[in-house]
Protein backbone atom coordinates (compact mmCIF):
# COMPACT_ATOMS: atom_id res chain seq x y z
CA UNK A 1 0.00 0.00 0.00
CA UNK A 2 1.25 3.06 -1.16
CA UNK A 3 2.24 5.53 2.51
CA UNK A 4 0.73 9.22 1.38
CA UNK A 5 -2.17 10.32 -0.64
CA UNK A 6 -2.67 13.72 -2.73
CA UNK A 7 -5.29 15.55 -3.59
CA UNK A 8 -5.61 18.64 -5.92
CA UNK A 9 -8.18 20.07 -6.50
CA UNK A 10 -10.05 22.90 -8.60
CA UNK A 11 -13.80 24.15 -7.69
CA UNK A 12 -15.43 26.83 -8.66
CA UNK A 13 -17.90 29.30 -6.14
CA UNK A 14 -20.33 31.62 -7.46
CA UNK A 15 -20.59 35.24 -4.93
CA UNK A 16 -19.89 34.03 -1.33
CA UNK A 17 -18.89 34.47 2.29
CA UNK A 18 -18.25 31.07 3.20
CA UNK A 19 -15.92 31.58 5.66
CA UNK A 20 -15.90 35.10 7.65
CA UNK A 21 -13.08 37.27 9.25
CA UNK A 22 -13.77 39.11 13.16
CA UNK A 23 -15.51 41.98 10.56
CA UNK A 24 -18.04 39.52 8.75
CA UNK A 25 -15.86 39.58 5.66
CA UNK A 26 -14.95 36.94 3.19
CA UNK A 27 -11.19 35.84 4.55
CA UNK A 28 -8.31 36.80 2.43
CA UNK A 29 -4.20 35.89 1.84
CA UNK A 30 -1.65 37.69 0.11
CA UNK A 31 -0.07 35.12 -2.20
CA UNK A 32 2.46 36.27 -5.57
CA UNK A 33 1.80 39.36 -4.63
CA UNK A 34 -2.14 39.56 -5.29
CA UNK A 35 -4.98 39.37 -2.86
CA UNK A 36 -6.63 36.13 -3.23
CA UNK A 37 -9.85 34.47 -1.45
CA UNK A 38 -9.02 32.39 1.25
CA UNK A 39 -11.64 29.31 2.98
CA UNK A 40 -9.71 28.14 6.17
CA UNK A 41 -8.78 24.45 6.75
CA UNK A 42 -10.75 24.36 9.80
CA UNK A 43 -14.19 25.60 8.38
CA UNK A 44 -13.82 22.63 5.35
CA UNK A 45 -12.64 20.53 7.59
CA UNK A 46 -15.78 21.21 10.02
CA UNK A 47 -18.16 21.13 6.96
CA UNK A 48 -17.02 17.10 6.14
CA UNK A 49 -16.90 16.18 9.68
CA UNK A 50 -20.38 17.11 10.18
CA UNK A 51 -21.68 16.47 6.18
CA UNK A 52 -24.45 14.09 5.52
CA UNK A 53 -21.93 12.07 3.56
CA UNK A 54 -19.68 11.49 7.01
CA UNK A 55 -22.90 10.97 8.82
CA UNK A 56 -24.48 8.15 6.39
CA UNK A 57 -20.64 6.36 5.38
CA UNK A 58 -19.49 6.60 9.05
CA UNK A 59 -22.52 6.70 11.53
CA UNK A 60 -21.36 5.01 14.90
CA UNK A 61 -17.39 5.72 13.85
CA UNK A 62 -17.57 9.70 14.65
CA UNK A 63 -16.14 11.46 17.51
CA UNK A 64 -18.35 14.49 19.12
CA UNK A 65 -16.12 17.72 19.96
CA UNK A 66 -17.55 19.96 22.80
CA UNK A 67 -16.73 21.53 26.19
CA UNK A 68 -20.57 20.88 27.25
CA UNK A 69 -20.18 17.15 28.29
CA UNK A 70 -20.38 17.60 32.12
CA UNK A 71 -23.68 19.00 31.82
CA UNK A 72 -24.76 15.66 30.11
CA UNK A 73 -23.36 13.54 32.94
CA UNK A 74 -24.85 15.77 35.54
CA UNK A 75 -28.26 15.76 33.66
CA UNK A 76 -28.35 11.95 33.61
CA UNK A 77 -27.10 11.77 37.11
CA UNK A 78 -30.08 14.04 38.55
CA UNK A 79 -32.58 12.02 36.43
CA UNK A 80 -31.11 8.69 37.69
CA UNK A 81 -31.94 10.20 41.15
CA UNK A 82 -28.72 11.21 42.45
CA UNK A 83 -28.36 14.35 44.11
CA UNK A 84 -27.88 17.65 43.17
CA UNK A 85 -24.80 18.53 45.17
CA UNK A 86 -23.35 15.11 44.27
CA UNK A 87 -24.42 14.87 40.73
CA UNK A 88 -22.47 18.26 40.57
CA UNK A 89 -19.47 16.70 41.82
CA UNK A 90 -19.48 13.30 39.91
CA UNK A 91 -20.27 15.48 36.76
CA UNK A 92 -16.90 17.36 37.54
CA UNK A 93 -14.87 14.36 38.60
CA UNK A 94 -15.64 13.00 34.96
CA UNK A 95 -15.09 16.42 33.02
CA UNK A 96 -11.90 16.96 34.46
CA UNK A 97 -10.93 14.19 32.72
CA UNK A 98 -10.81 15.84 29.85
CA UNK A 99 -9.34 18.70 30.14
CA UNK A 100 -9.45 21.74 32.87
CA UNK A 101 -12.84 23.07 33.91
CA UNK A 102 -14.34 26.97 33.89
CA UNK A 103 -13.54 28.96 37.25
CA UNK A 104 -17.20 28.58 38.76
CA UNK A 105 -19.15 32.38 38.22
CA UNK A 106 -21.11 34.14 41.24
CA UNK A 107 -22.63 36.78 40.24
CA UNK A 108 -26.65 36.54 39.51
CA UNK A 109 -26.67 36.73 35.70
CA UNK A 110 -24.36 33.47 35.37
CA UNK A 111 -24.61 30.13 33.90
CA UNK A 112 -25.81 27.52 36.77
CA UNK A 113 -24.52 24.83 35.22
CA UNK A 114 -21.32 26.60 33.45
CA UNK A 115 -18.78 25.05 36.40
CA UNK A 116 -19.48 21.78 34.71
CA UNK A 117 -17.88 23.09 31.00
CA UNK A 118 -14.24 22.64 30.44
CA UNK A 119 -12.12 25.70 28.68
CA UNK A 120 -11.35 24.08 25.68
CA UNK A 121 -12.91 21.84 23.07
CA UNK A 122 -12.17 18.44 23.83
CA UNK A 123 -12.61 15.76 20.81
CA UNK A 124 -14.38 12.85 22.58
CA UNK A 125 -14.21 9.47 20.63
CA UNK A 126 -17.53 6.92 20.45
CA UNK A 127 -15.37 4.33 23.47
CA UNK A 128 -15.54 7.61 25.83
CA UNK A 129 -18.41 8.67 25.37
CA UNK A 130 -19.47 4.47 25.82
CA UNK A 131 -17.27 4.72 28.72
CA UNK A 132 -18.94 7.74 30.30
CA UNK A 133 -22.50 6.64 29.48
CA UNK A 134 -21.68 3.00 31.15
CA UNK A 135 -19.58 4.93 34.68
CA UNK A 136 -23.18 7.44 34.93
CA UNK A 137 -24.96 3.71 34.85
CA UNK A 138 -22.68 2.83 37.66
CA UNK A 139 -22.93 5.78 40.18
CA UNK A 140 -26.91 5.69 39.23
CA UNK A 141 -26.72 2.32 40.22
CA UNK A 142 -24.68 2.59 43.90
CA UNK A 143 -25.09 6.15 44.90
CA UNK A 144 -21.57 6.24 45.48
CA UNK A 145 -18.57 8.23 44.18
CA UNK A 146 -16.53 6.95 41.12
CA UNK A 147 -13.00 5.75 41.86
CA UNK A 148 -9.64 6.98 40.94
CA UNK A 149 -9.61 3.73 38.41
CA UNK A 150 -12.86 4.56 37.28
CA UNK A 151 -12.33 7.86 36.11
CA UNK A 152 -9.88 6.91 34.37
CA UNK A 153 -11.54 7.38 30.61
CA UNK A 154 -9.38 8.86 28.29
CA UNK A 155 -8.06 6.30 25.88
CA UNK A 156 -6.55 6.09 22.46
CA UNK A 157 -9.10 6.28 19.97
CA UNK A 158 -9.69 3.34 17.48
CA UNK A 159 -13.27 3.98 16.03
CA UNK A 160 -13.37 7.67 16.04
CA UNK A 161 -12.44 8.44 12.02
CA UNK A 162 -12.76 12.21 12.07
CA UNK A 163 -10.02 12.24 15.11
CA UNK A 164 -8.19 9.86 13.27
CA UNK A 165 -8.21 12.08 10.18
CA UNK A 166 -8.02 15.42 11.54
CA UNK A 167 -6.45 14.71 15.28
CA UNK A 168 -7.09 15.69 19.12
CA UNK A 169 -4.80 18.16 21.41
CA UNK A 170 -5.85 18.10 24.91
CA UNK A 171 -3.43 20.31 26.95
CA UNK A 172 -4.35 18.19 30.03
CA UNK A 173 -3.76 14.91 28.97
CA UNK A 174 -1.17 15.04 26.21
CA UNK A 175 -0.30 11.57 25.94
CA UNK A 176 -3.65 11.32 24.53
CA UNK A 177 -3.55 13.32 21.61
CA UNK A 178 -3.46 12.08 17.99
CA UNK A 179 -1.73 13.34 15.10
CA UNK A 180 -3.75 14.06 12.35
CA UNK A 181 -3.63 11.67 9.56
CA UNK A 182 -4.79 14.45 7.41
CA UNK A 183 -3.49 17.93 6.42
CA UNK A 184 -5.73 19.94 4.67
CA UNK A 185 -4.36 23.34 3.37
CA UNK A 186 -6.55 26.38 2.88
CA UNK A 187 -7.99 26.92 -0.32
CA UNK A 188 -7.28 30.08 -2.16
CA UNK A 189 -8.42 31.21 -5.46
CA UNK A 190 -5.78 31.02 -8.32
CA UNK A 191 -6.24 34.31 -9.30
CA UNK A 192 -6.62 38.21 -8.21
CA UNK A 193 -9.76 38.32 -6.13
CA UNK A 194 -11.45 41.21 -4.44
CA UNK A 195 -14.03 41.82 -1.50
CA UNK A 196 -16.96 42.91 -2.60
CA UNK A 197 -19.78 44.74 -0.76
CA UNK A 198 -23.25 43.81 -1.19
CA UNK A 199 -26.17 46.74 -0.41
CA UNK A 200 -29.12 45.50 0.11
CA UNK A 201 -33.16 46.38 1.72
CA UNK A 202 -35.59 44.98 3.34
CA UNK A 203 -39.51 45.78 3.11
CA UNK A 204 -41.76 46.12 5.85
CA UNK A 205 -44.97 44.17 4.40
CA UNK A 206 -47.07 45.37 7.07
CA UNK A 207 -45.90 49.40 6.20
CA UNK A 208 -48.93 50.86 3.42
CA UNK A 209 -48.01 54.61 4.10
CA UNK A 210 -44.27 54.66 3.65
CA UNK A 211 -42.19 53.64 0.66
CA UNK A 212 -38.97 53.72 2.27
CA UNK A 213 -37.43 50.54 3.39
CA UNK A 214 -37.72 49.06 6.53
CA UNK A 215 -33.92 47.48 7.15
CA UNK A 216 -31.03 48.47 5.37
CA UNK A 217 -27.31 46.83 4.95
CA UNK A 218 -24.53 45.58 3.54
CA UNK A 219 -22.32 42.33 3.73
CA UNK A 220 -18.91 41.33 1.95
CA UNK A 221 -19.10 38.85 -0.78
CA UNK A 222 -16.37 37.21 -3.36
CA UNK A 223 -16.21 34.60 -5.97
CA UNK A 224 -13.53 32.42 -7.40
CA UNK A 225 -11.58 29.30 -8.43
CA UNK A 226 -9.99 27.46 -5.74
CA UNK A 227 -7.26 25.30 -5.65
CA UNK A 228 -7.44 22.73 -2.55
CA UNK A 229 -4.70 20.97 -1.46
CA UNK A 230 -4.45 17.50 0.65
CA UNK A 231 -1.75 15.12 1.81
CA UNK A 232 -3.30 11.89 3.68
CA UNK A 233 -0.89 9.41 5.42
CA UNK A 234 -2.66 6.34 4.63
CA UNK A 235 -0.02 4.57 6.98
CA UNK A 236 -0.78 6.71 10.13
CA UNK A 237 -4.53 6.64 9.64
CA UNK A 238 -4.32 3.03 10.09
CA UNK A 239 -2.28 2.98 12.53
CA UNK A 240 -5.12 6.03 14.27
CA UNK A 241 -7.81 3.54 13.64
CA UNK A 242 -6.33 0.38 15.12
CA UNK A 243 -5.33 -1.52 11.93
CA UNK A 244 -8.97 -1.97 10.85
CA UNK A 245 -8.71 -2.09 6.71
CA UNK A 246 -11.99 -2.32 6.53
CA UNK A 247 -13.12 1.29 8.55
CA UNK A 248 -9.95 2.54 6.62
CA UNK A 249 -11.26 2.22 3.52
CA UNK A 250 -14.82 3.63 4.40
CA UNK A 251 -13.05 6.49 5.92
CA UNK A 252 -11.09 6.86 2.78
CA UNK A 253 -14.14 6.52 0.59
CA UNK A 254 -16.36 9.23 2.90
CA UNK A 255 -13.61 11.94 2.30
CA UNK A 256 -12.86 11.92 -1.37
CA UNK A 257 -17.01 12.13 -1.52
CA UNK A 258 -17.06 14.84 1.02
CA UNK A 259 -14.41 17.07 -0.42
CA UNK A 260 -15.52 16.94 -3.85
CA UNK A 261 -19.03 17.97 -2.99
CA UNK A 262 -19.47 19.28 0.00
CA UNK A 263 -18.99 23.13 0.85
CA UNK A 264 -18.58 25.21 3.47
CA UNK A 265 -21.68 26.48 5.16
CA UNK A 266 -21.39 30.04 5.74
CA UNK A 267 -23.78 32.14 4.32
CA UNK A 268 -25.57 29.72 2.24
CA UNK A 269 -29.06 31.10 2.78
CA UNK A 270 -28.03 33.96 1.09
CA UNK A 271 -25.61 33.05 -1.52
CA UNK A 272 -26.36 29.26 -2.05
CA UNK A 273 -23.19 28.76 -3.16
CA UNK A 274 -22.77 25.18 -2.85
CA UNK A 275 -20.77 23.77 -5.74
CA UNK A 276 -18.81 20.63 -6.59
CA UNK A 277 -14.85 20.31 -7.64
CA UNK A 278 -14.31 20.79 -10.89
CA UNK A 279 -10.32 18.83 -11.46
CA UNK A 280 -9.29 16.62 -9.08
CA UNK A 281 -5.74 15.33 -9.33
CA UNK A 282 -4.71 12.44 -7.03
CA UNK A 283 -1.51 11.02 -6.64
CA UNK A 284 -0.13 8.03 -4.34
CA UNK A 285 3.21 6.73 -3.88
CA UNK A 286 5.69 6.62 -0.60
CA UNK A 287 7.27 10.28 -1.71
CA UNK A 288 7.74 13.33 0.66
CA UNK A 289 4.19 14.99 -0.25
CA UNK A 290 4.05 18.59 -1.82
CA UNK A 291 2.00 21.05 -2.74
CA UNK A 292 1.00 22.47 -6.20
CA UNK A 293 0.20 25.85 -4.80
CA UNK A 294 3.82 27.05 -6.50
CA UNK A 295 1.68 27.05 -10.14
CA UNK A 296 -0.40 29.89 -9.28
CA UNK A 297 2.43 32.40 -7.70
CA UNK A 298 1.69 34.49 -10.54
CA UNK A 299 -2.07 34.84 -10.68
CA UNK A 300 -3.87 33.32 -13.63
CA UNK A 301 -4.97 35.75 -15.92
CA UNK A 302 -6.88 34.11 -19.33
CA UNK A 303 -6.63 36.65 -22.35
CA UNK A 304 -10.01 37.07 -24.33
CA UNK A 305 -10.55 33.84 -26.10
CA UNK A 306 -9.31 31.54 -23.11
CA UNK A 307 -11.04 30.12 -19.95
CA UNK A 308 -9.75 30.31 -16.78
CA UNK A 309 -10.25 27.07 -15.54
CA UNK A 310 -8.57 25.40 -18.88
CA UNK A 311 -5.47 27.48 -17.51
CA UNK A 312 -5.70 26.44 -14.14
CA UNK A 313 -5.61 22.69 -14.98
CA UNK A 314 -2.55 23.34 -17.06
CA UNK A 315 -1.00 25.52 -14.96
CA UNK A 316 -1.55 22.58 -11.53
CA UNK A 317 -0.22 19.58 -14.56
CA UNK A 318 2.66 21.95 -15.86
CA UNK A 319 3.46 22.40 -12.33
CA UNK A 320 3.72 18.27 -11.67
CA UNK A 321 6.13 17.85 -14.53
CA UNK A 322 8.27 20.21 -13.55
CA UNK A 323 8.74 18.80 -9.58
CA UNK A 324 9.12 15.55 -11.97
CA UNK A 325 11.60 16.48 -14.08
CA UNK A 326 13.73 18.12 -11.08
CA UNK A 327 13.26 15.75 -8.32
CA UNK A 328 11.88 12.52 -9.93
CA UNK A 329 8.75 10.97 -9.83
CA UNK A 330 6.89 12.38 -7.03
CA UNK A 331 3.93 9.78 -7.48
CA UNK A 332 4.16 6.58 -8.31
CA UNK A 333 0.49 6.30 -9.87
CA UNK A 334 -2.39 9.29 -10.74
CA UNK A 335 -5.78 9.66 -11.29
CA UNK A 336 -7.34 12.63 -12.69
CA UNK A 337 -11.24 13.60 -12.54
CA UNK A 338 -12.33 16.75 -14.89
CA UNK A 339 -15.72 17.60 -15.36
CA UNK A 340 -15.13 19.67 -18.37
CA UNK A 341 -13.59 17.25 -20.62
CA UNK A 342 -15.81 15.18 -18.66
CA UNK A 343 -12.94 12.42 -17.60
CA UNK A 344 -13.00 9.72 -14.90
CA UNK A 345 -15.59 9.56 -12.30
CA UNK A 346 -16.13 9.64 -8.32
CA UNK A 347 -16.29 6.29 -7.80
CA UNK A 348 -13.40 5.42 -9.43
CA UNK A 349 -11.41 8.11 -7.74
CA UNK A 350 -12.38 6.77 -4.32
CA UNK A 351 -11.20 3.49 -5.32
CA UNK A 352 -7.94 4.76 -6.60
CA UNK A 353 -7.68 7.37 -2.76
CA UNK A 354 -8.65 3.89 -0.74
CA UNK A 355 -7.31 0.75 -3.00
Amino acid sequence: MSRFVQLHLLTSYPPSNLNRDDTGRPKTAQLGDATRLRISSQSQKRAWRTSDVFEVELAGSLGTRTKRKGRDVYAALVAGGVSDKLAREWAKDIAKQFGKLKPEKKDKDADPLGDLDIEQLAHFSPEEIAAIDALVATLVARKEAPSADELKLLGRPRRAVDIAMFGRMLADSPEFNVDAAVQVAHAITVHRAAVEDDYFSAVDDLNKTDSGAGHIGERGYGAGLFYLYIAIDRELLAQNLGGDAALVKRALEALVSAVTKVSPTGMQASFASRAYAGFVLAEKGDQQPRSLVQAFLKPVKPQADEDIFDKAVTAIETRKRNFDAVYGACADDSYTLNVETPAGTLADLAAFVAG
